[in-house]
């Protein structure tokens, strides 16, 4: 928008907006500024035709909305299904599993406190034993809220596909403040600069001019000593001065800022988490663990767990098949069934058809229907069909659930006393037998100050 006003009136006939997370056409200065969303959730369908003076164009802009409805071309999905054929498996691999929903909205994690960005954080600086940790927004990329249930690697790599590491920078006072101003600059726009933090409290006001936001800012409860030094957890993207974080550009880049890790000897964010996740599983059980290794996430546990949001793990056997995930078992041998098809374990690992559904969000006081109750579906349906994967045995267990629950309200029956039957989850936090489920919190670390 500030190209097209400071340019002259008919230089530019058209500008297309990269990398925006939102759709948006406007006409400004006589030039067409067209922004296409994110992720392939929107297109622009573009007419252009000179106008009869031959000077200048003329547009027709169509937009279209990417959705389920839309047919599939049956050779792109041959071509993607053979491309991805191998990779499906291990990223349907369960690796944690969550007792609360994470929020990963881009509105929420671009404006405001996120329990999965606590998380995060959280993790990050004690597994650096770093002061603070501080991680723009915009490095949660699901833009969904993460239903409590399994955590699969896939989720993992969507949500932090990024391949810049960790990084633990020694900053001042000063910078860190100014690093958590920039934080809120934009706002309320939904930048992904905006700051999800870590032993770190700050509020600020939106309607305050940029630069003179903040409130307050605390590091371990107490304010911001411009005078002293902080070791920092946050993204080696940061620490390049990225996305207005010059305050935290460190000296291999030309800035001031010292770097303890580098980013060359940094660890991705999605690595960070399968090794928690991974420990919580083997910690004190798995004897090839050396000591340094059992210190190390030792210590980590006994931090990140100290606020109690973490949840054993169940005595009573998992509604969805553990016989996959339990580290006690042997690693059943592989079935051939037929020629290409190969089984493991108890379910077919076939679930092309049901990756974008696992995660659709079906809310229990709807008045509607879910669409696999509604939609016409051959005899052998959703019903009759055994499940063919854990994931499905899961998904149909949770929207059995759903579907109960809003029955017992129509029908005024009482959640509690019927909680055995329903296996209400909203009553009773359930964890699996083969791990602890995780559930952070908000805890008021960001506050908009009215």
């Amino acid at each position: 928008m500030k190209l097209a006003k400071l340019l002259p009136a008919g230089t530019v006939d058209l500008i297309l907006g990269g990398h925006d997370h939102f759709y948006g056409h406007m006409v400004v200065n006589g030039t067409h500024i067209l922004r296409s969303g994110t992720d392939f959730k929107q297109l622009s369908y573009i007419e252009a035709w000179r106008r009869s003076d031959g000077a200048s164009w003329d547009f027709n802009i169509t937009r279209r909305d990417i959705v389920r409805s839309l047919p599939e071309d049956p050779a792109s999905v041959a071509l993607v299904a053979k491309l991805t054929s191998s990779l499906k498996v291990k990223l349907e691999k369960p690796v944690g599993y969550t007792v609360t929903p994470l929020d990963g909205r881009f509105s929420t994690v671009r404006q405001r406190e996120s329990n999965l960005g606590n998380f995060v954080c959280d993790l990050m600086r004690f597994y650096h034993a770093a002061d603070c940790a501080m991680m723009a927004g915009g490095t949660i990329r699901g833009d969904q809220i993460y239903p409590p249930g399994i955590l699969r690697l896939k989720d993992l790599m969507n949500c932090f596909p990024f391949e810049d590491p960790v990084v633990l920078l020694r900053v001042s006072g000063r910078a860190l403040f100014d690093a958590l101003e920039n934080g809120v600059s934009q706002l309320p726009a939904l930048e992904g600069r905006f700051a999800q933090v870590s032993n770190i409290r700050y509020g600020f006001r939106p309607d305050a001019p940029p630069g003179a936001r903040l409130t307050y800012a605390t590091v371990g409860g107490e304010p911001i000593c411009f005078e002293r030094d902080y070791l920092l957890a946050t993204r080696g993207y940061m620490g390049r001065g990225k996305d207005g974080y010059t305050s935290l550009l460190v000296r291999s880049e030309g800035g001031t800022v010292e770097e303890i890790v580098c980013e060359e000897n940094g660890v991705l964010i999605s690595t960070i988490l399968r090794q928690y996740f991974l420990s919580l599983k083997v910690l004190g059980r798995w004897r090839r663990w050396s000591a340094s290794l059992r210190r190390h996430w030792g210590s980590v546990h006994r931090n990140l767990h100290s606020d109690g949001w973490l949840k054993p793990p169940s005595t009573q056997s998992s509604p969805v098949s553990e016989k996959k995930f339990t580290h006690q078992q042997q690693r059943p041998s592989l079935e051939r069934r037929g020629r290409s098809v190969y089984y493991y374990g108890r379910f077919p690992e076939k679930d092309a058809h049901l990756e974008d559904e696992e995660t659709t969000a079906m809310d229990s006081d709807s008045d509607s229907d879910p669409d696999v109750l509604v939609s016409p579906l051959p005899t052998v349906n959703y019903v009759t069909q055994p499940a063919c994967s854990a994931a499905e045995e899961e998904r149909r267990l949770r929207l059995a659930r759903l579907v109960t629950r809003k029955w017992m309200r129509l029908a005024g029956v009482s959640h509690h006393r019927d909680r055995d039957i329903v296996g209400d989850e909203d009553d009773e936090e359930f964890t699996p037998a083969w791990t602890s489920g995780i559930a952070p919190r908000l805890e008021g670390r960001i506050v908009e100050v009215s």
